[in-house]
């Protein structure tokens, strides 16, 4: 077989094309925004209708297009910003591939109008899946209208993938936000279905910072800036106060452009290391200035990617900036002790009422030279004793606390500071108290329930790895080591249990069973607390009100981003709910998935790790017992909701083992 080899079709290789440029509608509202600021408009408006799957639509004052130019620039890698491959190392545009608006037009229905400065008629251009449909003059402002229909109508299997529209809408108001963080010299507006959600008008970068994420962040934002021969650094730094688990706002730019730099990243949280807890992130506006020939962005077609020539020395640059500006701003941590396992040392406080001493009762009128001399005071009549305590009746035996004898110097201290404590035989002779039948039957009866009673429950034997049955006895005595762990007897040994983990698996079952059955038992706050999130943030919120709703939180949406925290769920008093609400949020938007059973699962294991006991959390025996009771009563006792071991079992022959 010969001459197998062909050329794809225009419509063919525009559709591959758009598979790695156009992913989702924001990709669109990126390619063709960024099109409109190298026009130079100064007014850039972004209608969107159904969160981008109905209609995306651009409106500009920029240059505008001729009519051939209008044609031309449908076409597969043509552009207006290089004619050389040099020019690749001098780019001052965002866009210079020339795939965008032949990706676009490969899998959506498109109407362009526009029209030159100066010329009296533009342009009016529609174009259905690479297929020019027609071209007529029209009558319209200067500048360009884009109107992107039925994104990828002639693709059924990735229309089908897109995500629910406040999934799309999130992402959208996201590539928003990047853009607008850069063109600040820009008036940018955006609607949603008719409603405005951005009005942002050309404003200095630290307003426009403000505008987008909220007035809030004004008291945290710490200016950085240097000027070198390799780069400029100009932006802002939040304080290490403001550090958060998830959720943080991080944005490189370099050159004007977007980009995600994981080593810089690094060297950005290096500078705080020892500032802000481990695992907790801290948001920055980092602006860099490199000339041209110092990077390549060409590297992904999305452009958000680039290779810095001299990577290790700008890291070394932007690392020392930071931490200039820490100390410019004295931005340093308060002092935490580390007081996990030691003793609490009582302060001394010298307004301190001193205490009274004890009081004793003597019988005034008792003479010891009117009785009878006795060899021992113990063998004294127990007539004597009566008046020894002023009259009081003589204690029976069975009256001394527990009905058991004394046991240890500090028992006996605690019962002779009550008459009642102290026993006398009826011979009058001092004894043991002495326990009856009924008694010495009681003692081992609850002998028994310690020993006897045993539930079985289901763990993980730390040698064999394998799922076993254990046996847990009933002690009246559990121990906690380092905080962390609960240790206590089982049939086989000894049982190891993860306390966060624990009441992680108790109170997700708890949660998701309330969010099944909507019956989210509210506690009613006093004082509603505030919590403003960003556009692309409140979105988000809105799919998942309902959930939060089920689970226990009554929200009332304010207007502008802002929601009021009415009631929160009954177990979280004394957490934050505004922290709470912003983690279950944030987990939502990382997963990203419009399964409603995942969200459901990705909102309560969030709440359910936010409420749980901490580390390093001291619990009382009657706690401890209660978690454990309260863990076995769950379905899986052997494992977090996302998989990781609650408890392990070492066997007793193991533990005889290590003594040989």
């Amino acid at each position: 077989m010969s001459d197998i080899i062909h050329l794809l079709p225009d419509s063919v290789a525009n559709q591959i094309a758009a598979g790695e440029v156009i992913q989702r509608p924001a990709s669109v509202i990126k390619e063709l925004v960024e099109n409109s600021v190298d026009a130079g408009a100064k007014n850039i408006q972004v209608l969107v209708t159904d969160a981008g799957r109905t209609c995306i639509q651009i409106i500009d004052d920029g240059k505008g297009m001729s009519e051939t130019d209008a044609r031309l620039a449908f076409e597969r890698h043509a552009t207006s910003k290089i004619r050389e491959a040099a020019d690749l190392f001098s780019l001052h545009t965002m866009g210079f591939r020339g795939e965008a608006l032949a990706s676009i037009a490969a899998v959506a229905q498109v109407e362009l109008k526009t029209r030159l400065e100066g010329e009296e008629l533009g342009t009016k251009l529609i174009i259905s899946a690479s297929k020019v449909e027609s071209q007529s003059p029209a009558s319209c402002p200067q500048g360009s209208n884009f109107s992107v229909k039925n994104l990828f109508f002639n693709i059924p299997a990735r229309r089908k993938f897109l995500k629910a529209n406040s999934t799309e809408l999130s992402h959208i108001l996201a590539e928003f936000e990047r853009i607008v963080l850069v063109h600040q010299d820009i008036t940018f507006s955006l609607y949603n279905n008719n409603i405005k959600l951005f009005l942002l008008p050309a404003i200095s970068l630290r307003q426009r910072i403000l505008s987008v994420f909220g007035k809030k962040l004004n008291q945290q934002l710490m200016d950085i800036s240097v000027s070198t021969t390799l780069v400029k650094i100009n932006g802002y730094v939040m304080k290490s106060s403001a550090s958060v688990k998830k959720g943080a706002h991080q944005f490189f730019f370099v050159n004007g452009r977007f980009m995600r730099h994981p080593y810089f990243h690094k060297a950005v949280m290096t500078a705080y290391e020892h500032l802000i807890p481990e695992g907790n992130q801290i948001s920055y506006f980092i602006y860099l200035e490199v000339p041209t020939e110092n990077i390549d962005v060409n590297i992904h077609p999305t452009k958000t990617e680039i290779k810095f020539e001299n990577e290790q020395a700008i890291w070394q640059i932007l690392f020392a900036a930071i931490k200039e500006t820490l100390g410019k701003y004295s931005d340093i941590p308060a002092i935490d002790f580390d007081t996990e396992d030691i003793p609490d040392i009582p302060v001394f406080n010298d307004q301190t009422d001193q205490q009274q001493p004890p009081k004793v009762y003597v019988n005034k009128d008792f003479n010891p030279f009117d009785v009878p001399v006795y060899n021992n005071v113990l063998n004294a009549p127990p007539s004597d004793w009566g008046d020894l305590y002023g009259g009081l009746k003589k204690p029976d035996a069975r009256q001394t606390e527990g009905g058991s004898p004394l046991s240890s110097s500090v028992e006996q201290v605690a019962m002779i500071s009550s008459p009642s404590a102290i026993t006398v035989a009826d011979s009058g002779d001092y004894s043991e108290p002495v326990e009856s039948d009924e008694e010495q039957s009681d003692v081992q009866t609850k002998s028994g329930e310690k020993e006897g009673i045993m539930e079985e429950s289901s763990d993980v034997n730390l040698f064999s790895g394998s799922p076993s049955v254990a046996v847990v006895e009933k002690s009246n005595l559990n121990l906690q080591f380092k905080g962390r762990y609960i240790l206590t007897s089982v049939k086989s040994g000894l049982m190891l249990i993860d306390q966060h983990r624990a009441h992680v698996r108790v109170l997700f079952d708890r949660f998701l069973a309330q969010i099944k059955n909507k019956k989210g038992i509210s506690q009613r706050v006093l004082f509603p607390e505030i919590v403003q999130f960003p556009a692309s943030e409140a979105v988000m919120l809105e799919s998942i009100k309902d959930d939060l709703s089920a689970v226990g939180f009554e929200l009332s949406d304010l207007g502008g981003g802002s929601f009021a925290i009415n009631s929160v769920p009954s177990g979280t008093e004394g957490l934050n709910p505004v922290d709470l609400v912003k983690n279950m949020l944030h987990s939502a938007m990382e997963k990203g998935n419009d399964v409603k059973e995942d969200i459901q699962f990705t909102l309560t294991l969030a709440l359910a790790r936010a409420s749980a006991i901490v580390y390093g959390q001291v619990l009382s025996n009657e706690e401890m017992i209660g978690l454990l009771d309260s863990l076995f009563a769950c379905p899986s006792p052997n494992y977090t909701p996302d998989g990781k071991i609650i408890l392990v079992t070492i066997k007793e022959i193991n533990i005889e083992k290590l003594f040989k």
